[in-house]
């Protein structure tokens, strides 16, 4: 089979969809199967080797040039190959967090229109090398952000289109007016021109179909998230408590909930004392998140627990697997209701039981791989009791921690994960 399997960069950051999108191309090129991954905006970043393309289609100067002044409409293909070079794009990625709201949802509105767009140029290069370079059998698109291609490609290719969702509708609901009415307006109506979509749970399949896309559930086909295991579940000893080490592993900013948990390592600091209980941190810090972090960090000191804070910063794949053995317990307790938490699956790979909030995708993964228990959302109180719980009952944690260990090897590897795909691939062609 050849798939064209567009993916969207994430500005230089290590992004969960950009690494679970080179996971899945990975398994299926090793199984014979022709695959393009195709980054837009920027190139992608994986903590894996990586299988994108070295082209990005929709680079994110020319997007942003075409929106904001009209001579860079019409500008030469060959001048805007200049600006869509991997190494300017990812020289930008520093200013990835400075966007203008209003500018924002202007180019979100922009992009939806597709071919009325700013940006159709943009979209007849991509059509243009699909159906004359890469020919594919079926056309996969990462993100319902860029559903407005499907009606341009499957007009010049008549291939079937298929659209992933995940976790879009965080990013709509950031809009401003009349920006956001106007662009959910248009995701439904674009969203009529795919042929089928994939979500990574049935609670987002459910909440996208009726409140964003409006089209049948039995249009929508469920793939959760994938893992290498490869490095992931070796036998590692780790020290037994105290100190018991709590930890973070996500994008440092308030909708992931870090806040909550630090109120949380404080109350148990509290009950068990500051030297029994640590909290380590680490993911990604954008500049604009910047400020909240240094808040949490006076915060931390405030109470008297610096020396039981660890800020580990971004980690590689091999950091990543270090700094999840050293853990006694995982939480990232989201303040938004979550679609994918990979880092959540990462956790439970290396046998380490997680603690999250009861909503989003949280309830079907922990039904899924029995490796952790949920407590009410936006609580740092029911957090906090959560992770004691684990704490005070050691043979509860470990039962906890190598059943999800064992279930994520066996259902949520990248082979199972990519075969999964490839079944919804085969539906439609």
């Amino acid at each position: 089979m050849k798939v064209a399997y567009i993916t969207a960069g994430a500005a230089g950051m290590y992004c969960g969809t950009c690494i679970h999108d080179n996971m899945v191309a990975t398994v299926l090129k090793k199984q014979g199967h022709n695959v393009s991954l195709i980054p837009t905006y920027t190139p992608t970043r994986t903590d894996e080797a990586n299988v994108s393309m070295n082209r990005v289609f929709f680079g994110g100067v020319n997007v942003y040039l075409q929106q904001k002044l009209s001579i860079f409409r019409h500008t030469p293909w060959t001048f805007d190959k200049l600006l869509d070079s991997p190494a300017l794009l990812n020289g930008l990625a520093r200013f990835s967090g400075a966007t203008d709201a209003s500018d924002l949802g202007q180019l979100t509105v922009s992009m939806l229109s597709a071919e009325y767009g700013y940006q159709k140029k943009e979209l007849a290069k991509l059509v243009k090398w699909l159906a004359e370079e890469n020919k594919p059998d079926i056309v996969y698109l990462t993100n319902s952000m860029l559903v407005g291609f499907t009606r341009e490609i499957k007009n010049a290719l008549d291939v079937p289109v298929i659209c992933a969702l995940q976790g879009e509708d965080i990013f709509l609901q950031d809009l401003i007016e009349p920006y956001k009415t106007e662009a959910l307006a248009l995701l439904r109506e674009r969203a009529v021109d795919a042929d089928g979509f994939v979500a990574p749970c049935d609670y987002y399949a459910q909440f996208m179909a009726s409140a964003y896309l409006d089209v049948p559930l039995d249009k929508i086909h469920i793939v959760p998230l994938g893992l290498n295991i490869d490095g992931h579940g070796l036998s590692v000893e780790k020290p037994e408590p105290p100190p018991f080490i709590i930890g973070y592993l996500a994008r440092i900013c308030p909708e992931k909930g870090l806040h909550i948990l630090v109120d949380a390592f404080q109350i148990i600091a509290e009950a068990m004392g500051a030297n029994n209980v640590q909290l380590h941190v680490a993911g990604y810090l954008g500049k604009k998140d910047e400020p909240y972090l240094e808040e949490l960090i006076s915060q931390i000191q405030a109470s008297g627990l610096s020396e039981s804070f660890v800020h580990h910063g971004e980690v590689t794949r091999t950091q990543k697997i270090d700094f999840l053995n050293r853990l006694h317990v995982f939480s990232v307790p989201t303040v938004y209701r979550e679609s994918k938490g990979l880092s959540i699956i990462e956790s439970l790979a290396n046998g380490v039981p997680v603690v999250q909030p009861q909503h989003g995708t949280f309830p079907e993964m922990i039904s899924a791989t029995e490796g952790g228990i949920l407590v009410a959302p936006e609580s740092a109180e029911a957090v906090a009791m959560g992770i004691m719980e684990l704490l005070n009952d050691a043979e509860q944690r470990e039962h906890l921690g190598k059943t999800g260990k064992i279930n994520v090897h066996q259902k949520f590897n990248d082979t199972a994960v990519a075969e999964q795909l490839l079944k919804v691939f085969e539906k439609y062609i």
